[in-house]
């Protein structure tokens, strides 16, 4: 039977972070994605903790049950996190493992902190915290702009907030999201809907939708000399499988293994997870001349 999931809390810049750690070995720290937590990863901790590593994740500032702080979010304020949470609790290469814009923070690691990172497993990476104008046509260029002023605003940002974390509303946009229907679980809704009731969570999921983009992927690929795991759901409608082009292509000239997973949405570590957690563990055993001595 697994493990439970123990949350316990660390300090950053005077603000709470929730984290977890799970068995003993080289390091794997998991990067959940927007509106994710540690939750997300309950059913991949306890199958890589128990095949012999010490496993960490943690809930990036304003998600899940770390603290909903009021401030100007960015991929580069969680970088900032990410690289202070290895230096207190990790301090030794770890592969790093990320879900959609845990993805592109995985990326930004492994380019910016090669010291701190012998690998990086992407699920799904975002391309950016946010579309960028012109990556939209100019109709829903003008839909997206209204709403994120709408969700900015004081007079009906909390009204609207309020409909979008509504558990059916969170039901139906998981239903675009996962292609295998029966995965959505009441446990997976409650672990989406429970941090956006804590005070502050509409004021930070304001700030997110009007962060900017961060580095595109394109930028961060040519600085990176770590082996890279890349496994891309096929059937996800929000990082679409053509969006792989340019690891496939890095690929040739870089040590990356693509693996597309069929009939599986934005987050095939949860809808897939026995496919995932095969893979990464293969992964890690291939990889280790270039990662660090697999543990026995």
């Amino acid at each position: 039977m697994p493990l439970p999931i123990e949350i316990l809390t660390w300090t950053w810049q005077d603000h709470r972070i929730a984290y977890t750690v799970q068995g003993e070995g080289k390091p794997l720290i998991l990067i959940h994605g927007f509106g994710a937590s540690i939750g997300h990863w309950r059913q991949n901790i306890p199958v890589l903790a128990a095949a012999g590593y010490r496993v960490f994740a943690l809930d990036l500032l304003g998600f899940g049950a770390s603290e909903k702080a009021l401030l100007e979010y960015s991929v580069e304020l969680w970088q900032e996190l990410l690289k202070d949470f290895w230096s207190a609790h990790v301090q030794e290469p770890a592969v790093f493992v990320g879900n959609s814009i845990g993805g592109l923070l995985t990326l930004m690691l492994l380019a910016d902190a090669p010291q701190m990172a012998a690998g990086g497993v992407l699920l799904n990476p975002a391309g950016g915290l946010n579309h960028r104008p012109e990556e939209l046509n100019p109709p829903l260029r003008l839909v997206m702009g209204a709403f994120t002023k709408l969700v900015s605003s004081e007079l009906v940002g909390g009204f609207l907030f309020n409909q979008i974390r509504r558990k059916p509303r969170l039901r139906n946009t998981l239903r675009q999201v996962y292609h295998d229907q029966t995965a959505i679980t009441d446990e997976l809704i409650d672990i989406l809907y429970q941090p956006s009731c804590d005070p502050g969570a509409q004021k930070v999921f304001a700030s997110i939708l009007t962060a900017p983009p961060g580095p595109r992927p394109e930028e961060l690929l040519p600085r990176i000399a770590q082996p890279l795991l890349v496994l891309w759901g096929e059937a996800d409608p929000w990082t679409p499988i053509a969006g792989s082009k340019a690891y496939q292509a890095a690929g040739e000239h870089q040590s990356i293994k693509f693996v597309p997973i069929p009939n599986t949405g934005h987050c095939p570590h949860d809808e897939r997870p026995a496919v995932v957690n095969a893979e990464i563990l293969q992964w890690l055993q291939e990889a280790q001349g270039g990662l660090w001595d697999y543990p026995s």
